[in-house]
């Protein structure tokens, strides 16, 4: 179950685990959030077919602000075929614009991060104030 928001916007500490309906009805408020929610499906089909099992939900699109411009994901490497993993999730270059384009969003490997830190830490602090914050968690068997 996803929380309220804190005053700040972001949600609570934490990682919460949360079904493909939660999220749409949580953060499909309005038409530009739902396109987002289009491509994030897109997304989570193929990360799947690769055999992907959680995907990790971050940024702007998961607190209280209106219009965010994209989303940020993380996905879980352990077990993943690569040889089914569509390429774009493999293309950094000019700021993921591939992945931006193809599926609204962007991605990364939970295993890759700066200074040592994987995704999944640095996805637990918000990038202006390094307060810790909430992301949510996608079981992506449960994914249809």
């Amino acid at each position: 179950m996803l929380p309220p928001f804190e005053p700040n916007g972001n949600l609570p500490p934490g990682i919460y685990w949360a079904t493909w309906d939660e999220i749409y009805n949580r953060f499909g408020t309005n038409d530009h959030r739902c396109k987002l929610l289009v491509g994030l499906k897109k997304a989570l089909k193929a990360l799947k077919r690769a055999k992907v099992s959680t995907v990790y939900l971050n940024g702007s699109f998961v607190t209280a602000k209106n219009e965010p411009n994209d989303y940020d994901a993380t996905w879980e490497m352990a077990g993943f075929d690569v040889s089914r993993l569509d390429p774009v999730f493999h293309d950094f270059d000019d700021e993921r614009r591939a992945q931006k384009l193809k599926y609204g969003g962007e991605f990364f490997p939970v295993l890759v991060g700066r200074a040592g830190e994987s995704y999944l830490d640095i996805f637990q602090r918000d990038r202006r104030t390094k307060q810790s914050k909430g992301i949510v968690a996608i079981d992506l068997r449960r994914i249809k």
